[in-house]
């Protein structure tokens, strides 16, 4: 039986919020338990992952404090020296339409203190990311590009995109994603999306046979050796 895209992101999804929470106590762990919501779910769901393939670095319900020692919590925080971003989720429901000036004006104070404090901060609509997700995928990528494309390290891998590399090496040879879909149970789609995620990070060479051709399709990739999964 094979596995769905949306099957592999909710459990990727589910362990990465355990783990956070496993980790965390009083005030941070009911805030993750409470505030973590349907906007944040479906941001980490359907911007993050499809456009980052992993939640590594990235923190749910962020704890911080303000210059005056005020207990806040940030949407999503991506913590990766050199740099901490920031990432909000504002909804225009209920919450949204009553807030009260001083409500508004707080809310503009606080993301003037964060980037006092050398926070990237950005913001995201609810709209945009159910109607346009892909936009908000591109605009993900740009800034981990802006701000971390200087590093010569290889991206980590994710559980799955792991365990997807120790079957093309247990393959052997040039491996399509019919191989190893039927090995891992997914579908021949989303194989083939993992294999393109592993091969951008280093870990797999793309293989054509198209090579009289100005444009080449890839049929295969081989594993690369010199870097670690």
């Amino acid at each position: 039986m094979t596995m769905s895209v949306q099957v592999v992101q909710e459990r990727e999804y589910q362990d990465w919020l355990e783990q956070h929470a496993k980790s965390r106590k009083g005030e941070a762990k009911r805030r993750l338990a409470e505030g973590h919501g349907y906007a944040e779910k479906l941001f980490a769901t359907k911007v993050w992952l499809p456009a980052v393939g992993h939640f590594d670095y990235l923190h749910p319900e962020y704890e911080v404090k303000d210059f005056g020692d005020q207990l806040r919590f940030l949407d999503f925080a991506y913590i990766r020296p050199p740099y901490r971003i920031c990432i909000e989720i504002d909804g225009f429901g209920p919450h949204a339409r009553d807030a009260n000036r001083r409500t508004f004006a707080d809310g503009l104070m606080r993301q003037n203190r964060l980037t006092l404090d050398d926070w990237i901060v950005f913001r995201f609509s609810v709209d945009d990311i159910e109607q346009h997700p892909r936009k908000c995928q591109q605009l993900i990528m740009h800034i981990l590009g802006k701000w971390y494309s200087s590093e010569q390290q290889p991206a980590p891998l994710t559980r799955t995109e792991s365990e997807l590399l120790r079957h093309v090496i247990q393959l052997g040879g040039p491996v399509k994603a019919e191989d190893v879909a039927g090995v891992m149970g997914f579908t021949k789609l989303y194989t083939s999306r993992l294999l393109k995620r592993v091969c951008m990070k280093g870990y797999l060479a793309p293989v054509s046979k198209d090579r009289n051709a100005s444009f080449k399709r890839v049929r295969a990739y081989t594993p690369i050796f010199n870097k670690r999964g």
